[in-house]
């Protein structure tokens, strides 16, 4: 079996030994749009996380019977052709649901506590210098009694949901996909929620449904001092509007996903004045150790399960 890996590099340092008791297996690191074709002709598995492959990519692999998608996601790969060519198609789903609960608080602690702040007037020397013990200077607020709202209650929102009660916030929803289902929090619209949240996160996928669902006219609605955060895709908030709001506003906004990955230059989010309110990690939500490590065994089982 020839086996090739096209972005090995998300996957950081990850054991990928396993691959190689598969078969032959060949591993880039990257892989451009101009290098995809040559580099998988042979394959009869590829794995991909982000190289998209298309139709005419598909066509032009006379031993292909197998694409891995080392991800949830499957837009990268047109299914319609792989299934025209009768080339099965695998994606992993859950593998990243506690690393993205888990960022998703760390990110709210950082902007909840002024943690930039803080760090930053211990090592400057400013706290050496104090004439009192404690800084009270960038006041804080707990989560307990807190309106959390929650755009997206799939696995990872019920989880942030189940985090978000045990400290003690009064936790509802908006379900963007339009779905209704029982469930044990408070269905809300979207204006009823942003109107009303202290903190609000977004766990939804982009589609024709989120794609620039909270725009400017949707933010300004915000209570004043809410948390913004965005977990789910690029997209789903304008950043232009982000941009602008933030330095109108007394608003807080983390954001683990961008529209464009990685971060164009020159970027909007890049100058504005209060950056204290913005907090931006480059999509790592989902890159926890053990969430790799699920994740290269959840392919290596789906590559065994397929009839090769």
């Amino acid at each position: 079996m020839n086996i090739v890996l096209l972005d090995a590099l998300t996957f950081g340092t990850t054991d990928l030994s396993a691959f190689q008791t598969l078969g032959d297996v060949t591993i880039y690191e990257t892989t451009s749009k101009d290098e995809t074709q040559t580099r998988v002709k042979d394959a009869d598995v590829i794995v991909t996380n982000k190289v998209v492959i298309t139709k005419e990519i598909m066509l032009k692999c006379q031993n292909l019977k197998l694409i891995c998608i080392a991800a949830t996601g499957m837009n990268n790969v047109d299914l319609e052709a792989a299934k025209e060519l009768n080339i099965e198609v695998k994606n992993v789903s859950g593998y990243s649901t506690q690393s993205v609960i888990q960022h998703t608080f760390s990110m709210l602690f950082y902007l909840l506590g002024h943690s930039r702040y803080y760090d930053e007037v211990v090592k400057d020397g400013s706290y050496s210098r104090s004439k009192i013990f404690t800084d009270v200077s960038q006041p804080f607020f707990e989560i307990k009694g807190k309106k959390w709202g929650i755009i997206g209650l799939g696995a990872i929102g019920r989880g942030v949901a189940s985090v978000a009660t045990a400290f003690g916030a009064q936790v509802s929803y908006y379900a963007s996909s339009g779905v209704k289902r029982e469930e044990s929090y408070k269905e809300q619209t979207l204006k009823e929620l942003l109107e009303s949240c202290d903190i609000i996160s977004i766990h939804a996928p982009l589609n024709d449904k989120t794609q620039n669902l909270l725009d400017y006219d949707e933010l300004q609605t915000c209570k004043d001092g809410a948390t913004i955060l965005n977990l789910g895709r690029g997209g789903i908030i304008n950043e232009d509007a982000v941009a602008k709001i933030i330095d109108e506003r007394n608003l807080f906004f983390g954001l683990d996903v961008l529209t464009q990955e990685p971060m164009r230059e020159n970027h909007p989010l890049l100058s504005v004045k209060n950056s204290d309110k913005l907090y931006i990690t480059p999509h790592i939500a989902w890159t926890s150790v053990e969430a790799r490590d699920t994740l290269i065994a959840s392919i290596i089982t789906n590559i065994q399960e397929s009839q090769l």
